[in-house]
């Protein structure tokens, strides 16, 4: 019965991972549509979203039904626990995604020019923190989840940097307002997405070490 179990918890966390892909690559896809203001692109990021939609609720599904049959304890308990939340931060990302691609759309009415804000080193740094948080959850590395928390302070600054930089340049030039708040609208998704890798690294240190880090309480 319980080598059943555990194959249960495989799968699921497989499932997850599956959730984990879907995910990183909306993320890739709306960034490398600012990139090139290709809004084919977009429409692929449009299109996945009723898939992730999905793919959440099945997930979800079975970790309650886990949950209820299996009644598990301990450490087995905070997997299925940290699964749901982790799921729930994924569907998030994807709609971090989903929103950095209408901006996008939008700038593609106007005129491409170069503003004062890397968007491309902001989305590689936060994506970084999602795939290096989903690898401290395939490894069950809580040193690895706890690197992820300190990322967060550089996405925040850099995020605080192209407000002030993009606020400045619709101060000195409002011709470039649209693309301007476009822009600081997909800082601010990226920022968002850097906030839920480390949902996700916290969720790691709670199942592997049963410690809740949340708020800003890192383990040492």
């Amino acid at each position: 019965m319980r080598v059943k179990f555990h194959q249960s918890l495989d799968d699921l966390k497989e499932k997850l991972l599956v959730m984990a892909g879907m995910a990183e690559q909306a993320i890739q896809r709306s960034i490398e549509a600012y990139s090139t203001r290709d809004l084919a692109i977009c429409e692929l990021v449009f299109r996945a979203e009723p898939s992730i939609n999905r793919l959440e609720r099945e997930i979800d599904q079975m970790a309650l039904d886990l949950l209820a049959m299996e009644q598990p304890m301990a450490i087995d308990l905070r997997f299925i626990l940290s699964v749901i939340r982790i799921n729930a931060d994924l569907e998030r990302v994807g709609d971090q995604a989903v929103n950095i691609a209408v901006r996008v759309r939008e700038m593609g009415a106007f005129a491409n020019i170069d503003l004062p804000v890397d968007i491309p080193k902001l989305a590689s740094l936060s994506s970084a923190m999602v795939r290096k948080s989903l690898q401290a959850f395939i490894e069950g590395d809580a040193e690895l989840a706890n690197s992820v928390l300190r990322l967060d302070d550089q996405v925040d600054e850099m995020n605080d940097a192209a407000f002030y930089a993009l606020s400045s340049l619709i101060k000195e030039k409002p011709e470039l307002t649209p693309q301007s708040l476009n822009a600081l609208i997909i800082s601010r998704n990226l920022e968002r997405v850097g906030d839920h890798a480390t949902n996700i690294a916290e969720d790691v240190i709670f199942w592997v070490r049963g410690a809740d880090v949340r708020h800003n309480s890192a383990i040492n």
